[in-house]
């Protein structure tokens, strides 16, 4: 036990010797660590930095881009409506830029006043239309209720008159008063066959209205639905008239009220009218004060999702939906397209863009923007992405290379702090274990040069005594050297054929005289006709020697001890068991490390410094072969010692 303390104050000893060392250490791995780790977190941010400046360069000039093409499209559109009008009239103008696509609906002006759709006209009476033909047949119509005779009272005006609009307006008035009469079918030949000549085409009523056109409507609305023979060619002439801005000049107004009728009429011409809706979104905008706009850019009309544009001319106010608007944007941009990538998204005024990067388009679309959204990978964030991973894996790799070197120094430090431990411990050991039997010996001579024993039997005891002492200490003193050769690596042995069974006896002889003592049982089992062992005699000796001697001392009273050898897969086994006091499995690998003992108590009754199992391993590996041990607490242990034959 004191062996054991001591130890363990000299470990403390050296702990408190190496901490600075340590804690140095630690701060030599942990500052390049961390200012690795700082300058590769700069690193990452300054390329982020970088790359998003460059992507931001690049991204504003594909809007600068894209928003010039927009312009410059929205001036060519701007000159095409121009042209148009100015070389076309009112009415033709509208239909030509609605059905051409380049408007949803215009207004159109000259010199401040609304050409198209125009205001609407009140009814004047001419003074034809006060003759007394004209009152006696209104009189039988509405005084007296007698629709038949004012019928031949139109009629004979229109045979009378040479006047076209006043006989287109007889004829008209004949048909209604045939319908009030009951004579449907006369009524749709005038309207049809009488009013549908070409000299009636452009004849217009009071109002302005087309007389023509008004009398096929009312034609159709006499007809009852397409069962009548007449009824589809009739409605199908009506709406192509309608849809012709060119040759039919009618009032705006007129146009809507027929297409209106028309459709409530026969349902599927609506298909056939693609202005309708340009004409009421005009009629519409031209009633909310639309001279309070300002020229040269789009603005709101107060409508949802409706724009409005006027030349600093006035001469029109273009009216455009808000999908048109984008639709014209995205083809302006389409040709050529934006780098490879990147996709480019008008946005109107407080919609709200999710894209990377947003420009405004310029004057001409105030509030306008170009949101940029990136499809698929972006290049610059996967190379900046790539140098990022680049850094981080050099950081990586510095970290780790400091922490690879600082686990060698480590080591390295502790296999010298190890050393140092084994040299401190086998200087502390030598001393205890020489002081032992040099004290007694000294004890023993200075007892028979005083003469105090005159017993010649006692003498003969001391000088055993000191014979013995001067054996264990011989043992002690080759021990040790024979450690020191094995720290040094200088260990020779001479190889030679040597028989099994002679070196296993020799160790039996040097040990005899305590084999054959009373209170030991001992025997040899060797197998016959074994193969011989390479190597050194005098080593191999000393092997079987310090197992034997190990059996010996840790052994109680009553020892048996047993040295068995066989070959075995073309190798010798040797196994050397006892009785003693056995060992835990824990200790199983640990008893054949320097120093190590598994009992300090026992070890010093019986001597020893734990150096013999070590020096048992070091000779049986320098011969290619391998020991083990066996052993239960109280129940004795078993060391095997493998060799390989020789030649």
């Amino acid at each position: 036990m004191a062996f054991r303390l001591s130890r363990r104050k000299n470990f403390a000893g050296h702990g408190q010797q190496l901490w600075p060392a340590f804690a140095l250490l630690a701060a030599v791995v942990m500052l390049p660590a961390a200012g690795v780790f700082w300058f590769m977190n700069q690193a990452m941010q300054n390329e982020q930095l970088a790359m998003h400046q460059r992507l931001s360069d690049l991204y504003q000039s594909q809007i600068q881009v894209a928003a010039e093409r927009i312009q410059n499209a929205w001036v060519r559109q701007s000159e095409i409506i121009a042209e148009t009008i100015r070389r076309h009239p009112a009415a033709e103008s509208f239909g030509l830029l609605v059905t051409g696509g380049h408007v949803d609906s215009v207004l159109l002006y000259r010199s401040g006043e609304l050409t198209y759709p125009e205001s609407s006209a009140f009814p004047v009476l001419s003074a034809e239309l006060q003759t007394p033909n004209w009152l006696e047949a209104r009189k039988l119509e509405f005084a007296k209720n007698n629709p038949g005779a004012a019928a031949e009272a139109y009629a004979g005006i229109a045979r009378q008159s040479s006047r076209t609009q006043e006989t287109a307006l007889a004829w008209m008035a004949d048909a209604r008063c045939l319908n009030k009469a009951g004579k449907p079918p006369r009524a749709i030949d005038v309207l049809v066959h009488t009013l549908g000549e070409s000299r009636y085409r452009d004849i217009q009523d009071m109002q302005g209205r087309s007389i023509q056109l008004n009398a096929t409507l009312f034609a159709l609305q006499l007809m009852k639905g397409p069962g009548h023979p007449l009824f589809r060619q009739t409605a199908a002439s009506l709406a192509k008239q309608l849809s012709d801005y060119q040759s039919t000049s009618i009032p705006s107004s007129q146009r809507r009220f027929l297409m209106e009728q028309l459709h409530s009429t026969w349902p599927d011409s609506f298909s056939q009218f693609p202005t309708y809706a340009a004409e009421e979104v005009a009629a519409g905008f031209s009633r909310i004060f639309p001279n309070q706009l300002s020229t040269g850019r789009i603005q709101p009309t107060g409508t949802k999702d409706l724009w409005a544009y006027t030349p600093t001319d006035r001469s029109y106010i273009a009216l455009f939906n808000q999908s048109r608007l984008l639709s014209f944007m995205s083809s302006a941009m389409g040709a050529p397209k934006p780098a490879d990538g990147i996709r480019l998204v008008p946005t109107p005024p407080g919609a709200r863009s999710t894209g990377v990067q947003s420009g405004k388009i310029g004057d001409l679309f105030p509030s306008w923007e170009l949101a940029l959204y990136l499809d698929g990978t972006d290049p610059f964030q996967s190379a900046a992405r790539q140098r990022t991973a680049l850094y981080v894996w050099m950081g990586i790799l510095m970290a780790g290379g400091i922490l690879v070197l600082s686990i060698l120094l480590v080591a390295y430090l502790q296999r010298q702090m190890r050393l140092t431990r084994l040299k401190n411990d086998l200087i502390a050991t030598v001393s205890h274990e020489l002081k032992t039997p040099l004290a007694s010996m000294r004890l023993l001579v200075d007892t028979l040069r005083n003469g105090h024993s005159h017993d010649s039997q006692l003498v003969h005891e001391y000088l055993e005594m000191i014979a013995r002492e001067n054996a264990r200490l011989s043992s002690l003193i080759e021990g040790f050297l024979t450690f020191s050769r094995m720290e040094r690596n200088k260990a020779k042995f001479e190889r030679e054929i040597v028989q099994a069974k002679e070196v296993v006896e020799a160790a039996v002889g040097a040990l005899g005289n305590r084999l054959r003592s009373p209170d030991c049982k001992f025997s040899l089992d060797m197998a016959p006709a074994m193969p011989p062992i390479l190597g050194d005699r005098d080593a191999l000796t000393t092997v079987f020697v310090n197992l034997l001697d190990n059996a010996l001392k840790y052994t109680g009273e009553h020892k048996e001890i047993q040295i068995r050898g066989f070959a075995e897969n073309g190798s010798l086994c040797f196994e050397v068991r006892d009785n003693g006091i056995g060992f835990p499995r824990s200790a199983a690998k640990k008893i054949f490390d320097r120093f190590y003992q598994v009992d300090h108590s026992l070890s010093r009754q019986t001597g020893g410094c734990g150096l013999g199992l070590s020096i048992v391993q070091f000779i049986v590996s320098a011969h290619n072969g391998s020991v083990s041990a066996k052993g239960e607490p109280g129940q004795g242990s078993t060391f095997t010692v493998q060799l390989p034959a020789g030649g």
